[in-house]
């Protein structure tokens, strides 16, 4: 189906899926457009419980989740894993895995985050911020008030050119990525049938031979871009392998945009359902700070995430053995009494918002200063010009589970 290093990448995707719990079981189907009832019984009657078939743990309690992401000895490589369900017959030869920050533990993990970490700190991210707020200026200036689609507008686009311009990417080929995005990243969902992981290795195939293609150009003639460093740094050889170029690049992708966009609409349809908040911002820009903070614990765009502990330990009261998965529910985390108050209540003036919905310890997402960015300019702008802002319809979820986000999100301003 592809080249070697292809293959590998491919197989990020088995893996990952290979991972996680079954979705149906975890939550029922019919209850994934509002999960978070389902999530509020699991964290008072069963706040830690037990996958046998999967030999792992669910977390639900935000101590426990912040406990377990912190711990250097909880990995993220699934090569730890005592238990691993088996891959689909038709993908077996993909069972390889890539090297992916994503699931790696020091020293590599350390060496491939140094590498890329430059471009997302804080500091270099806020100097992007008035290019940002210039695109948001620009897409908004192309919408008819009386109805529009905040994900088309202004979600998807955004964050898809800021990553695309970073790595160096034509602009004219931005519009391919999303098909492809979105059926990889519905591969974190655990439990799929075989023609959605069929889509997934497809999509990562077309994702990794266009960066093929990208990599050969900018080998002949680099630039002052991300994607060139990187380029740079394979070519030393002890740095960067071929295989880890492209692991990498295309998880800069797809996490510099899936996630972002996600952010947007879900935060946008959180406050105009909790209007005084819409309002509130609407009245007062400074705090769209403060609105992407609270969004992203309220509904954020990642629902949970995974370790395997490498040593007997203890979580919460509960025995965890050396092999065993422990699955962190960051969404319910984020909403546990016992660390915000009112926690279902959306307040973009709350103090003390230290959410997990990036993660935390050596994991904690390396572009969360630029999703921050790019939320805020989209809320404060959005709200700036559209402060009668309401949905139009009632927005549909995504068939995503994992990463959690809306098909459309149309409104009118009228």
């Amino acid at each position: 189906m592809g080249d070697a290093a292809t293959d590998r990448v491919i197989a990020t995707g088995l893996e990952e899926a290979a991972g996680r719990p079954t979705m149906p079981e975890l939550v029922p189907p019919d209850q994934w457009p509002d999960p978070h009832p389902h999530y509020h019984r699991m964290r008072t009657e069963t706040p830690i419980e037990r996958f046998d078939e999967w030999d792992e743990f669910v977390f639900t309690r935000y101590a426990d989740c912040e406990r377990i992401l912190r711990d250097p000895t909880m990995s993220s490589s699934p090569d730890h894993r005592r238990v691993r369900p088996d891959i689909p017959a038709f993908a077996e030869d993909f069972a390889a895995r890539p090297a992916s920050m994503l699931m790696m533990d020091p020293p590599d993990h350390t060496r491939l985050r140094k590498l890329v970490s430059k471009a997302f700190t804080p500091r270099t991210v806020e100097t992007l911020r008035p290019h940002v707020a210039d695109l948001v200026h620009g897409m908004l200036d192309q919408v008819d008030p009386s109805g529009f689609d905040v994900i088309s507008t202004v979600g998807y686009p955004l964050p898809v050119t800021v990553i695309c311009e970073l790595l160096g990417i034509p602009a004219s080929d931005q519009h391919l990525f999303g098909p492809w995005s979105s059926d990889a990243s519905r591969m974190l969902d655990g439990d799929l049938d075989d023609a959605t992981i069929q889509r997934g290795m497809l999509a990562f195939m077309s994702l990794v031979t266009y960066l093929n293609g990208i990599f050969e150009e900018r080998r002949a003639h680099p630039r002052e871009d991300l994607l060139s460093a990187l380029l740079a740094a394979e070519e030393e050889g002890d740095r960067l392998s071929e295989e880890e170029l492209r692991s990498t690049v295309v998880l800069l992708f797809v996490a510099g945009h899936e996630t972002t966009t996600n952010l947007i609409g879900n935060g946008t349809v959180a406050m105009l359902r909790q209007r005084d908040q819409w309002d509130l911002l609407a009245a007062d820009p400074s705090l769209a700070a403060g609105a992407v903070e609270e969004c992203l614990r309220f509904d954020g765009p990642v629902h949970l995430t995974g370790r395997t502990a490498t040593v007997d330990c203890e979580v919460g009261g509960q025995a965890v053995e050396r092999g065993q998965g422990c699955i962190t529910l960051l969404a319910a985390a984020n909403r546990d009494p016992e660390r915000f108050p009112n926690p279902d209540t959306l307040d973009i003036t709350r103090p003390d918002n230290h959410h997990l919905t990036f993660s935390h310890g050596i994991h904690y997402c390396l572009g969360a200063a630029l999703a921050r960015l790019e939320g805020q300019e989209a809320f404060k702008q959005l709200a700036q010009r559209f402060p009668t802002l309401e949905l139009a319809e009632e927005p549909v979820h995504r068939e995503h589970f994992v990463l959690r986000g809306y098909q459309a999100v149309n409104v009118t301003a009228r």
